[in-house]
C-alpha cells in the first residue's frame, strides 16, 4: 500500500516580503550596479523576496531588487506565477550583482534593478538609445534570460539562447501567454510585443 505523506499547507503557500536595502547591500551595489546620478536613490529600492517554482519542479526562495512602488504589483505577479507553477531557473541577488569575493554572474538569472542605459539592439550597427533603461528605475524585470532572448534581425547576443529564437515550440522557462497576462493584469508591458526588436525576457511598468 502506498503511503502518502501529508504536507502542511503553509509550506506550499506562496510567501513574499519586502525590506529596505541593508547597509551591507547598499555597499555592495554602490560603484557597480548603482552610482551617483542614477535616476533613483538607494532609499527608494527594496529587496523583494518571493517563493517560486524552479526548473527542478521544487519550491525555491528568490530575491529581486525593485523600486518601492513596484513591490505590490510584482507580489501579485509572482503569486500568479506560483499558482501557474511557472518555472524560474534562478532569482538570486548574488548571481545578479556578484559579491565582494566573486564578480561572477549567472546569465540565466532573473533580475530587476540595474542602473544602466537601455541596451542597444542585436542588429548590426545598432546604437544605444542614450536613455535610461526601466531597470535603472527598478521598474523592469528580465525573466529567464537564456530561454527568453533579446532578438533583433533574427539574432541574439547569447549563444545559449540561439535554440530559443524559435518561439513556435514552448519549452520549460519560456514566457507563456499566462505569464504575459499576469504582468498585464498589473499594467506592465512585455518586450515580446515590440515591433522592430523582441525582448522576450523583459517586462516593465511602462512597456519600454
Amino acid at each position: 500500500m502506498t503511503r502518502v505523506l501529508a504536507v502542511p499547507l503553509a509550506l506550499l503557500a506562496f510567501h513574499s516580503a519586502a525590506q529596505p536595502l541593508s547597509a551591507q547591500r547598499r555597499a555592495e551595489l554602490t560603484g557597480r550596479s548603482w552610482h551617483a546620478g542614477c535616476p533613483v536613490g538607494l532609499s527608494q529600492l527594496r529587496v523583494l523576496t518571493v517563493t517560486h517554482w524552479g526548473f527542478d519542479r521544487r519550491i525555491h526562495t528568490g530575491q529581486l531588487i525593485v523600486n518601492q512602488d513596484a513591490v505590490a504589483p510584482l507580489r501579485r505577479v509572482f503569486r500568479r506565477f506560483y499558482e501557474l507553477r511557472f518555472p524560474i531557473r534562478r532569482m538570486s541577488l548574488i548571481d545578479a550583482y556578484g559579491s565582494p569575493t566573486s564578480r561572477a554572474r549567472d546569465p540565466d538569472n532573473t533580475a530587476a534593478f540595474s542602473c544602466r542605459q537601455a541596451v542597444k539592439s542585436p542588429c548590426p550597427r545598432s546604437r544605444a538609445t542614450g536613455h535610461w533603461s526601466q531597470h535603472a528605475y527598478g521598474r523592469a524585470i528580465d525573466i529567464n534570460p537564456i530561454e527568453n532572448p533579446y532578438v533583433g534581425c533574427g539574432r541574439t547576443r547569447t549563444r545559449a539562447s540561439v535554440p530559443y529564437l524559435d518561439r513556435s515550440r514552448l519549452r520549460r522557462g519560456m514566457v507563456t501567454p499566462a505569464a504575459v497576462q499576469a504582468f498585464r493584469s498589473v499594467g506592465w508591458g512585455w518586450g515580446g510585443d515590440w515591433t522592430s526588436v523582441k525582448d522576450y525576457m523583459h517586462f516593465s511598468a511602462t512597456g519600454h
